[in-house]
Order: C-alpha cells, then structure tokens, then sequence
C-alpha cells in the first residue's frame, strides 16, 4: 500500500465551467461501474431478502452504529436560527478526531495503510460543517468509501446485496437522523440536484429492486396506503415514507421530480433514466462534485486503454 501513502487524497483546484468528473478518468469508470455493479445485483430482490452478512459489513454497522450514539450525545444547542443547528460542528469534530481509527478498525490489518486516504471519504460523507448542509455529494463521498474498501479487498463480490441492503441503508437512516436533528439544510439551490432535498443513489437502487414486480408499478409509489405497506421491502418507498413525513402539502408540488417519474411506464425506464440523470446531474455538475476527492484509489489519472 506504499502508494496510498505517497498520493494522499486531495482536492483539485478547478474552476467552474471548466471542470467536471469526466467520464475518461479512471476515477469515474470505477466509482460508475461500482453504482452499476451494485444497481445489477439489487435487481428484482426486497431488504428482507437472505443475503450474507460479512466480518466487514458487520464492522461497518459498527461504525455507523457509533456515528448514531453520538448523535445521542450531542443534542441541539438553543440558537436563533431554525436550520443549521450548531451542534453539528461538535459531532463532526468528533467524526473529524476519529475517522482514521473507526475506518482502521474495519480494514484488515495488511491494508491498514491505506485508512487515511478512505478515511477522508468517510469524513465527507456527513455533509458540511461550515455550512451544516447535506446533498447528493455528500452521498457520493459515502459511495466513493464503499468502493475504496472493495478496491482494497475489504469488501469482496459476495457482499453486494449486503453493501446496498445493509450498509448503504443504515446510512441513509443514520443521514435522515442528522438532517433531522441538526436541521440541515439541502446543499445547492434547495437540493436541486437530488431528487428529494437530500438523497439520489437510493432512488437508482430502489427502482431496480422493482424491475419485474407483478404488481408495483411507477404510478403506485405516489399512493401512501402502498408506500406503508410496502416500504420495509423496497429501497425507493423508503425515502418516499420519509418525504411525506418530512413535507406536507401536494406531493407533485413538494417533490415535482418523483412526481413526474410516478407517470413513467415501467421500472426499467425509471432505472435507465435515473441513471441517465444522475451521470449528467450529478458526476458532471461542478456545484456537486467539486469537493470530489482523488488519491491513489480513485485515481485523476485517464482511463488506461
């Protein structure tokens, strides 16, 4: 791992209107193929599916199982201001002081080097503490850390549906925690570039769990009678139950995106198109990306022929 050691992770000075993650760097075709691995192998399967659990996995609950004690243990402070609740700043410090070690104690001991570039992933995965915002980038630096565990070995093949069904969501649940209880606000214009305020993967990873269902289709995700009888099942009616608990008001006005996507035929369309967006709304937006972070893991390099 001497390599990891000698490019640290970093960020590029660049300019906007110049710079985007190009689809010819190597750092985009492993962190999209990464997204489409996983969006193959969630496919047609619920959450409560059987799936493997490894050492791994279970180590990265921990992790993120301690990132929600110490949610616990930093309560809002009083402050003027509704949103952006400054105790934030002193739960991330303590994510800041610890990462390195919390990412060390989930690699195997033979790649322990590379803890400090992961570690800078993990960091920028909470959203930011200058700003107490969250938003779709913030989200990548989460899918940029599972995907340097993978390049390392720490995550293998066989952990696909776990690193989805397991990992990812209890990330999700542990974001909707802090957004919650710091009252975070979107990153960009009012999360113009997720399709709720916050998230966008989910909904990629939601959608392909429902290709070929018998009976659930794009249209029934707007009915909250289904969405509560379906959600623990399926990805995508999870962030939908936790819209319509966050906002209140018509949901084609609130979440005009998803309402639009509710009148698309058929889930495969919406997986394609999801995908489709998220390449050229996302990865090639310099107001989500621009805090992307290159190392010798995800690398700046062009794509080698």
């Amino acid at each position: 791992m001497a390599e990891t050691e000698q490019q640290p992770a970093r960020n590029l000075l660049i300019h906007y209107g110049f710079y985007h993650i190009s689809p010819s760097l190597q750092a985009y075709t492993d962190y999209i193929g990464f997204i489409l691995t996983l969006n193959e192998g969630v496919k047609g399967k619920k959450l409560t599916c059987e799936y493997k659990v490894s050492q791994t996995v279970e180590k990265l609950l921990d992790l993120l199982g301690t990132l929600d004690q110490w949610i616990d243990e930093t309560p809002p402070v009083d402050q003027p201001s509704r949103f952006g609740n400054k105790a934030f700043r002193t739960w991330y410090g303590k994510l800041d002081q610890e990462a390195e070690n919390l990412v060390s104690a989930v690699l195997p001991a033979d790649k322990s080097a590379a803890a400090p570039e992961i570690a800078v992933y993990l960091k920028e995965s909470v959203g930011n503490s200058t700003r107490i915002d969250y938003g779709t980038g913030h989200e990548a630096a989460f899918a940029a850390f599972l995907c340097c565990l993978c390049k390392v070995g720490a995550l293998r093949v066989d952990d696909q549906l776990a690193i989805v069904f397991k990992v990812f969501n209890r990330y999700l649940s542990v974001m909707r925690k802090l957004q919650r209880t710091y009252r975070m606000e979107p990153a960009g214009s009012q999360g113009v570039w997720g399709l709720d305020d916050f998230q966008f993967l989910p909904f990629i990873w939601g959608s392909s769990q429902f290709i070929d269902h018998p009976t659930l289709e794009p249209r029934h995700f707007i009915d909250e009678r289904v969405v509560n009888e379906h959600y623990q099942d399926y990805m995508f009616l999870e962030c939908i139950k936790f819209i319509n608990e966050m906002k209140t008001g018509p949901f084609a006005e609130h979440s005009n995106q998803l309402w639009n996507i509710s009148a698309v035929p058929s889930w495969s369309k919406v997986n394609q198109g999801l995908i489709r967006m998220y390449k050229a709304e996302c990865l090639e937006k310099f107001p989500v990306i621009q805090h992307f972070k290159f190392g010798s893991l995800l690398s700046i390099q062009p794509v080698k022929p």
